[in-house]
């Protein structure tokens, strides 16, 4: 009888958008028979028999594998025609197998897995990847985790470049309107190693969110920056770079601060800024508080930890001097946090407002 957590995996990547075809030589009642043990719907006219398929030419191949869920009384050259239908159709196909014969038809695959405890080593020689456990349940884990890292590498570059273009922004922008730097090259360097590289790195280690094994696969050729995360960087970067420079204009202009103390205030709004944009990062279909500020402990180490070192350069005097730094007061702290959560309210709203038209729109596409 099947393994429980393999009928537990054929359902997980069916909500995954991941089609799942047994290929068998047993006799189609047999297969059948475990095809629905295992979780599988199979229809009067989804089960094909070799000499059936040998019937049939390439191109009516290519039309009906939609429609096929179980091979059975198949050859290894059956397999690699399945493979090929289906890779002929834009499709990534992922093959499994163990014996000799099955190597064709798993190189030919996108993806070929071998077995590691049964399998040959031809076939093992001939796959992509080798499952150690032979377990179905391991392949679709694998789908998860690689879905993961995808989302934590689209996460850490979101984060970075919106706070790489909300720097560039306001040192451009001083510039341009002929004000004085907003920020010293020291503190620009403390910026980009220390509270830009603890969060970014805490991003890459974010455990898989919610639901995603609830969406289809992406495209293959799907740019780093689709579904609208250029947007999200360049709109998140802009209000970070407006809002420290409005800070600092600020400080200098209504509140007469000297330099020195208005970059400060500025250093400050935009280390906030980026610290806040850490748990809005995290969070692309969904708000950060459905996903819970706890759920990455290092990410909260990481805000915490650049939040210290934030105070210590500003309120230690050796610190101080090295940084240019001034203290700032309760009403300058008022000031910074203000200006910091309402870059994090903004971005909320347009979240809320965008998120349900790219679901509609996601749905239209399918």
């Amino acid at each position: 009888p099947p393994r429980p957590e393999a009928i537990q995996a054929v359902k997980d990547a069916e909500r995954a958008g991941v089609r799942t075809v047994m290929i068998t030589g047993d006799h189609p009642k047999t297969a059948r028979a475990i095809g629905e043990a295992m979780g599988m719907r199979i229809g009067s006219d989804e089960i094909i028999t070799g000499p059936e398929l040998d019937a049939l030419t390439e191109t009516d191949l290519v039309q009906r594998v939609p429609s096929i869920r179980v091979y059975a009384r198949v050859s290894p050259p059956h397999k690699l025609r399945v493979v090929r239908a289906w890779k002929s159709r834009g499709e990534i196909v992922a093959m499994t197998g163990d014996g000799v014969n099955d190597a064709p038809a798993l190189k030919e695959a996108d993806i070929g897995v071998a077995m590691g405890k049964t399998g040959t080593d031809v076939t093992k020689e001939a796959a992509a990847m080798i499952l150690t456990d032979d377990n179905f349940a391991t392949i679709v884990r694998a789908i998860e985790e690689g879905r993961a890292i995808y989302d934590n590498i689209r996460k850490f570059i979101r984060y970075l470049l919106s706070c790489n273009v909300g720097e560039v922004l306001v040192m451009f922008l001083a510039a341009f309107l002929g004000l004085p730097l907003p920020l010293l090259p020291i503190q620009i360097l403390f910026v980009n190693l220390v509270t830009d590289g603890l969060p970014a790195m805490a991003l890459g280690v974010d455990p898989p969110g919610p639901g995603v094994m609830d969406r289809p696969p992406r495209p293959p050729k799907e740019n780093i920056f689709a579904r609208g995360l250029g947007q999200k960087i360049a709109f998140r970067g802009i209000l970070i770079g407006v809002s420290t420079l409005l800070v600092f204009v600020w400080c200098l202009q209504v509140w007469g601060m000297g330099l020195r103390e208005a970059r400060t205030m500025a250093l400050t709004t935009l280390i906030l800024s980026q610290l806040f944009h850490v748990f809005d990062a995290r969070a692309e279909d969904r708000s950060f508080l459905e996903i819970g500020l706890f759920s990455n402990m290092w990410a909260v180490g990481a805000v915490l930890s650049s939040i210290f070192m934030l105070l210590a350069i500003i309120y230690l005097p050796y610190l101080r001097e090295l940084f240019k730094t001034d203290p700032l007061g309760g009403l300058d702290w008022v000031l910074v946090v203000l200006a910091s959560g309402f870059i994090q309210l903004l971005a909320a709203l347009r979240d809320a407002v965008l998120r349900p038209l790219r679901h509609i729109g996601r749905g239209l596409a399918r």
